[in-house]
């Protein structure tokens, strides 16, 4: 890559395919300039640390993320937008493990810019069910928690026994949408 060429995008795309093709561990300011042609210092020209570099990644996958269930529950509502959210959710973690793992999960200013969008689409495809308020925000967590905590289990090869993971996944949208459908009493 052309020092000319180095922008902090072009930084994030190094990253990004460092972190495809040997993982998350692998993400250091001297791997990416290695791949971009540049010496390290070059770097800080565009990006200022290493921190900053995984914000700007986790920034990029959660924008990815939200264009695809943005994508899936597009002209769905309820239960089936249920299951395409989480079918996508799934979809991306499994599809690209390594960059799903290196997501800020704390709040991060930059991220939890980019998080709002990916928070709204869950929020709209919760409508359907008339949660609104500290119910919807609640709905939220737990399915978030759901989609994340299955999508890294399966990531790390944390589901060693023999049924499918496939049948599991549809129980837990199965017991997601039936949750969504009853919610608790409230004392």
């Amino acid at each position: 890559m052309a020092r000319a060429a180095l922008s902090a995008t072009a930084v994030v795309d190094v990253a990004l395919r460092l972190v495809d093709e040997e993982g998350p561990a692998a993400l250091t300011l001297a791997a990416v300039a290695s791949r971009a042609g540049v010496a390290t210092p070059s770097l800080y020209k565009h990006v200022r640390s290493l921190a900053e570099l995984r914000a700007l990644l986790s920034v990029r996958i959660t924008e990815e993320l939200a264009d695809r269930i943005g994508g899936a529950v597009l002209g769905r509502s309820a239960d089936e937008a249920i299951r395409a959210l989480m079918t996508a959710w799934r979809g991306y973690a499994v599809g690209h493990p390594h960059r799903y793992s290196v997501i800020i999960q704390a709040p991060e200013p930059m991220v939890a810019r980019a998080g709002e969008r990916l928070v709204g689409i869950v929020l709209a495809t919760l409508r359907g069910y008339g949660l609104e308020d500290s119910a919807a925000i609640h709905a939220v967590r737990c399915l978030r928690a759901a989609m994340h905590g299955f999508a890294l289990l399966e990531a790390e090869n944390a589901f060693q026994l023999p049924e499918t993971l496939d049948e599991s996944y549809d129980l837990l949208i199965h017991m997601v949408v039936a949750g969504v459908r009853t919610p608790p009493r409230r004392a």
